[in-house]
């Protein structure tokens, strides 16, 4: 075989063994926070989220869930096949018993805290 046609399989093996285990994280992450009783709202992955430098075989997630109280959480999440899932930096950015009045102040507060957190992940990659 020649070396670029060597070369673009080890690419292709690679992307498809990196889709292979974000589905299996995300699983896992949606089967951890079922157990403990809560419900994912969102999830996505973040290649430099917080505590991705010197991890060499987990992956970092942005996580948020809703958990067994209906208090809304977000949480760096990091997992790999063999390690679990681990939560850091879970805070409670929503108290089931803080619900807004009516539906645009909700998604006012909704598109605030989304933009507070696009920022503080922004900070952390700058610095």
């Amino acid at each position: 075989m020649e070396p670029v046609g060597l070369f673009v399989l080890l690419i292709a093996v690679a992307l498809v063994f990196r889709l292979l285990a974000g589905g299996m994280d995300k699983d896992r992450i949606d089967d951890y926070v079922r157990e403990r009783g809560g419900k994912v709202r969102s999830k996505s992955w973040a290649p430099f989220g917080k505590g991705w430098f010197g991890e060499r075989n987990a992956r970092i997630y942005e996580v948020e869930y809703e958990d067994k109280h209906g208090d809304v959480h977000r949480a760096t999440v990091k997992t790999s096949m063999f390690a679990g899932v681990y939560l850091t930096e879970d805070r409670v950015v929503r108290r089931a018993s803080e619900k807004p009045a009516d539906r645009d102040e909700v998604s006012e507060l909704e598109r605030l805290r989304d933009e507070n957190a696009r920022l503080k992940a922004e900070i952390t990659r700058r610095g």
